[in-house]
């Protein structure tokens, strides 16, 4: 399979920037194996890129670098703009995910206004002939650490920006194979694309009007504050039972069991 278009430079993804070029060259990761070179980038977006909501979704990878968070969406455009100056030949595969996965974060006040599937997606990335999906950097450690802390007891978890089966042991760690953090959340899978450019000239998130500007200027700013919160340890009780952390999804595209 030919894997030139998996390295091109896109408008979002800017693997040329000089912000990104000088991070790679100071890290030394060129010098690395393909498999080192793929870990290396995976775990800065995972933990030196904190897991937080930006503007927009469609930020180019050097400006999610300079605002130092990101989400599932803009993460990825991060990693595979690392990927692509490192060589490493990636694709996005696109998803949305059901709003309860975002639940404990998005305010409860104005969690109605959330649309009922949100845009999501994880890298695809090519090794030794293989696609290996990633999804497991978008919590960073510290945001996973509490959740797991606050729900010692559970294995299901589907609220605070986690969609897993396997809460205290989930596949993050980059080992060569796959790695998930939100997958339990997705209901709908809108394929492979490859670039971020592509997935969103095809889909736009339902977030328009009075409630994109309320998003863009407020409520994303108090759920980066909540999501702070969590990373120090304190993870609001959501209302209801047990239920509330459990995905509301009616058919599952995806299990960890």
């Amino acid at each position: 399979m030919p894997n030139s278009r998996f390295l091109d430079v896109t408008q979002m993804l800017d693997s040329k920037a000089a912000a990104i070029a000088a991070l790679i060259s100071d890290r030394g990761w060129q010098q690395l194996s393909p498999h080192e070179r793929i870990g290396a980038a995976y775990d800065y977006v995972r933990d030196e890129i904190l897991f937080g909501y930006n503007v927009a979704d469609t930020r180019r990878a050097s400006s999610v670098l300079a605002d130092g968070y990101g989400q599932c969406n803009t993460k990825a455009t991060l990693l595979m703009a690392l990927l692509r100056a490192l060589g490493i030949p990636c694709r996005l595969h696109g998803f949305t995910i059901d709003k309860s996965l975002q639940r404990g974060i998005v305010p409860e006040l104005v969690y109605w206004m959330a649309p009922r599937n949100i845009l999501h997606s994880w890298v695809e990335v090519r090794l030794d002939g293989q696609w290996i999906n990633l999804e497991g950097f978008i919590l960073d450690q510290q945001v996973l650490s509490s959740l797991q802390a606050a729900f010692p007891g559970r294995t299901s978890l589907c609220a605070y920006g986690a969609g897993t089966d396997c809460l205290q042991a989930p596949m993050v760690t980059w080992q060569g194979r796959d790695t998930y953090i939100q997958r339990t959340g997705i209901n709908a899978d809108l394929g492979v694309f490859d670039s971020p450019d592509a997935f969103f000239s095809e889909y736009e998130q339902a977030l328009t009007g009075v409630r994109g500007w309320l998003y863009r200027n407020i409520i994303r700013h108090w759920m980066n504050h909540r999501v702070a919160a969590i990373r120090r340890g304190a993870v609001p009780t959501l209302p209801g039972d047990g239920n509330a952390l459990m995905p509301d999804v009616p058919a599952r595209v995806f299990t960890d069991r």
